[in-house]
């Protein structure tokens, strides 16, 4: 997002109802000309937390928290400026323009889609109250009720134009589901309009996903039955782009005044049954590898992030494409941890049978990214030898040369060379004479022979002992 207008920021500050914003999720009582209100940042017994719809403006004499609407959305919803931004411009049906553009706008192109996207959520979960098939099932897997509302989870029924035949009775509207992914236009059409396209989601567990302000923008299936694909989610379309949404991430926001971690796992069902048993910061990615715009969203809300991934083979090639995806990211001030759950088990599982204390406990033995780089590449090495650290030298190259330059790049280079048995100072020399213009790829195979006889060499040179079977010699 570029540059907002300073004006239409104060626009909207001044024309949002502050007291109807944080009423929303404070219980305030009037008092006065103002509303009062225990602290929703710290705790306390007495109120000491007063809006004032006067001043378009909230004050704790308490804690000392004091703001606007907008400071409102992102001290307590954990928003982003440009998310309160567009948060606070959604509620005035304007769209949030850029320096040069018109200040004002038309509500956006995108508001039909959000409407249909709602009235399909609700037509699946009421779909879900008329299958005791599915709600057995549901159950069987360890949901509670309260659950399958807060995460408005449903039911698509076992029919191939149910949604068409309720939502897309028109032309116009036919074409807003297949905007929204909804139905999907057979290869070859039939005769009639309506035999052009059926229903994406049959049968199938229905999971919303929900942007940060609470807008559903796709969903994610799940299957009851045997069957493939076990999880089919809702294609890329103008409201979703799966590599940027987290799921859960709207529920955790609601649930947590202070947020300090999220965890990632890989499942809708992992995160949903970690939220029920009181880990209520789990978030998923959908069905893709985590990104870099996954990455810059965590960390604009939380400093330390862990990702729990299954132990089977599946798992640790997802935390190695983490990891990797990680390495920019990586600073100071910032935690990247990795779990490994134990065979047979993931996230859902896991805390069914351990509940919340073990499960937390796990979490806090969680491996950091350092440890996690250095264990995965000595394994792959021998490192008992010059070649085997030179081996491991070569891997580590192009991946240390993603992080960026500061004090965690540092102490990662002091832990490689300590592996590795060389001066820090000195391998990170030998690295940057092999590294090109052209972008570093991660490691997928042996060392390149040109940098890693360089490194054979300096290693052998640092170990003095030549003639020993440490060193190579030939």
């Amino acid at each position: 997002m570029g540059r907002i207008p300073r004006q239409f920021i104060d626009e909207l500050i001044a024309r949002t109802d502050i007291v109807e914003l944080i009423g929303a999720r404070v219980p305030l009582k009037k008092s006065g000309r103002e509303y009062k209100a225990c602290c929703p940042f710290h705790t306390e017994k007495t109120p000491s937390f007063w809006v004032s719809p006067d001043k378009q403006f909230y004050h704790c004499f308490g804690c000392g928290k004091h703001g606007t609407a907008l400071g409102f959305l992102m001290d307590h919803d954990h928003m982003a400026f440009p998310e309160a931004v567009e948060e606070l411009a959604m509620r005035l049906g304007l769209e949030v323009p850029q320096e040069g553009t018109a200040e004002r706008s038309a509500p956006r192109a995108e508001e039909p889609l959000y409407e249909l996207m709602a009235r399909v959520a609700g037509f699946y979960s009421e779909q879900l109250t008329r299958e005791p098939r599915v709600r057995d099932y549901l159950a069987k897997r360890g949901l509670v009720p309260v659950t399958l509302e807060r995460f408005g989870i449903g039911y698509a029924p076992n029919s191939w134009n149910e949604v068409l035949r309720r939502f897309g009775a028109s032309d116009g509207e036919r074409r807003r589901l297949a905007e929204a992914g909804l139905i999907v236009e057979r290869e070859r059409g039939g005769g009639r309009e309506t035999d052009r396209y059926y229903d994406r989601f049959r049968d199938r567990v229905m999971f919303p996903i929900r942007d940060a302000r609470g807008r559903v923008i796709a969903f994610g299936g799940r299957i009851i039955d045997a069957g493939e694909p076990k999880y089919l989610n809702s294609p890329e379309t103008v409201l979703f782009h799966k590599g940027r949404e987290l799921y859960g991430l709207y529920e955790t926001r609601r649930a947590r005044r202070a947020l300090d971690r999220l965890v990632v796992v890989e499942g809708y069902m992992d995160t949903v049954s970690l939220h029920q048993s009181g880990i209520d910061y789990a978030v998923a990615t959908l069905g893709t590898a985590t990104t870099a715009e996954h990455f810059r969203r965590i960390f604009r809300l939380v400093p330390t992030v862990v990702f729990a991934f299954d132990g089977d083979r599946a798992g640790r090639a997802a935390a190695w494409r983490a990891l990797q995806q990680a390495l920019p990211e990586a600073r100071e001030g910032r935690e990247i941890r990795f779990l490994f759950l134990p065979q047979g088990h993931d996230p859902d599982t896991l805390v069914l049978a351990e509940g919340r204390a073990g499960f937390e406990q796990r979490l806090a033995t969680a491996v950091p990214l350092s440890e996690y780089l250095v264990r995965e590449l000595s394994e792959q090495s021998e490192l008992g030898s010059a070649d085997g650290r030179a081996r491991f030298a070569e891997q580590a190259r192009p991946l240390f040369l993603r992080v960026p330059e500061g004090v965690y790049r540092e102490l990662l280079l002091e832990r490689l060379a300590q592996v590795v048995g060389l001066s820090p100072e000195r391998l990170e020399a030998l690295w940057i004479q092999g590294r090109s213009g052209a972008p570093v790829p991660p490691p997928a195979g042996p060392a390149r022979p040109a940098t890693a006889a360089r490194v054979v060499l300096a290693v052998a040179a640092s170990c003095g002992r030549r003639s020993s079977g440490c060193c190579i010699t030939r």
